[in-house]
């Protein structure tokens, strides 16, 4: 399971006009699920992400997670995090999951960020227009099958 977590004053997930999810201080978390993901993939990115120290303290040192700050999270479904680009200019995704694997494995991964976080989403497999404005910046990549 792949996910770039972005630290934003505000985010919103649009679908045809219509906002169908918004937050204001907290994390984007783009969310790539791949055929060989579990359980355990996302309870360790749910853990890591609510408790990592990316918010500013009062003076100024990133020493603050998410729980402390009281912020959300709004969590987009991206199977493009899984695109292989070793050959050709058209990137591949095969690696990423096929719906039937995906769906599940996103859902567990919001209800286990939701038992510690506020969460807002977007729309599986929708066509969306996310919209942010990343506070920092403060982007960070994270890979359950690489966890450095």
């Amino acid at each position: 399971m792949r996910v770039v977590i972005q630290r934003v004053s505000r985010a919103a997930v649009h679908i045809e006009g219509k906002t169908v999810g918004a937050i204001a201080r907290g994390l984007l978390i783009l969310v790539g699920v791949e055929e060989a993901d579990g359980e355990e993939d996302l309870v360790w990115l749910c853990g890591k992400i609510a408790g990592m120290r990316i918010f500013s303290d009062p003076d100024g040192k990133m020493n603050l997670s998410l729980v402390d700050v009281g912020g959300s999270a709004l969590v987009v479904s991206q199977f493009t995090l899984h695109a292989s680009t070793k050959k050709g200019n058209r990137p591949g995704f095969t690696q990423a999951a096929r719906p039937e694997t995906a769906i599940p494995l996103y859902e567990r991964f919001v209800a286990e960020l939701r038992t510690s976080v506020p969460v807002e989403t977007g729309e599986f497999g929708a066509d969306m227009q996310v919209e942010l404005v990343n506070d920092g910046p403060v982007t960070i990549l994270m890979d359950s099958k690489n966890r450095e």
